[in-house]
């Protein structure tokens, strides 16, 4: 015969059972998120419209073609751009900021991919500080070196190293960094250059692919993929096609 002690631990077992089953469920949902934070936003140009789901708009005649990993976007270098309504990096304290694409050559200054705050001019009628993340090419005859920046207030760095040079003409995976310290470039990676930077996490913005966001300095070439993460990932993890280790 059972206890009433025996009684008493099964009724108490039976009325936790729904919230140990609720515990674990949330337990389950909150995994699901981090790993989903942890993936970051990923937009993929295989399309002309609806980059990573945010409204976009489309200037010039930029035109999809082929990749290895599927469709692209072509830009020409003249007027081509696609603006895209959302900065995916608002708010992150640390970063990774990566893209696979494929300068063509063309000019020296080709500034191909800008994440702009929306600011407001200042009441005494001064520029904004134009906080941004930009990933720029100088071409070089027929090779290119990278230009990873980012600016915002108290801060403003240049990662460029012009001895550093690839051919035009193929596909590459560029990264930039930030891990609570020090601001990092990468060109399928491998460290292009770095530096110490005191970063401040960016406001709200847009995006723009193809040009500046003020519509100068326009990109000869094609891009695939972009990747956005709110922490600052090692080369090992990196969406990187070409990595050999």
């Amino acid at each position: 015969m059972r206890t009433d002690t025996t009684r008493r631990d099964l009724i108490l077992a039976a009325a936790a059972a729904p919230l140990l089953a609720a515990t674990s469920a949330c337990a389950t949902s909150l995994s699901a998120r981090t790993r989903d934070a942890a993936a970051g936003q990923i937009w993929t140009f295989d399309t002309l419209t609806d980059i990573g789901g945010h409204p976009t708009h489309v200037e010039g005649a930029p035109a999809l073609t082929d990749s290895p990993w599927g469709q692209a976007v072509k830009f020409d270098g003249v007027d081509d751009a696609l603006f895209i309504d959302d900065h995916p990096l608002a708010g992150a304290e640390h970063f990774t900021f990566e893209a696979l694409f494929r300068p063509d050559g063309g000019a020296f200054e080709q500034r191909w991919f800008h994440l702009a705050v929306d600011e407001p001019t200042p009441a005494d009628g001064s520029a904004p500080i134009g906080t941004r993340f930009l990933f720029e090419i100088r071409v070089v005859e027929n090779e290119w070196y990278l230009d990873a920046f980012t600016k915002g207030e108290g801060y403003n760095l240049t990662l460029i190293e012009p001895t550093k040079r690839f051919p035009v003409g193929q596909w590459y995976h560029v990264a930039q960094t930030y891990d609570g310290t020090t601001y990092r470039s990468f060109v399928n990676g491998v460290v292009q250059a770095e530096g110490p930077l005191a970063f401040k996490p960016q406001g709200p913005g847009k995006s723009s692919v193809g040009c500046r966001f003020n519509k100068r300095n326009y990109f000869n070439g094609a891009v695939r993929e972009a990747r956005f993460h709110a922490e600052a990932l090692t080369p090992d993890r990196f969406s990187n096609p070409f990595r050999t280790t």
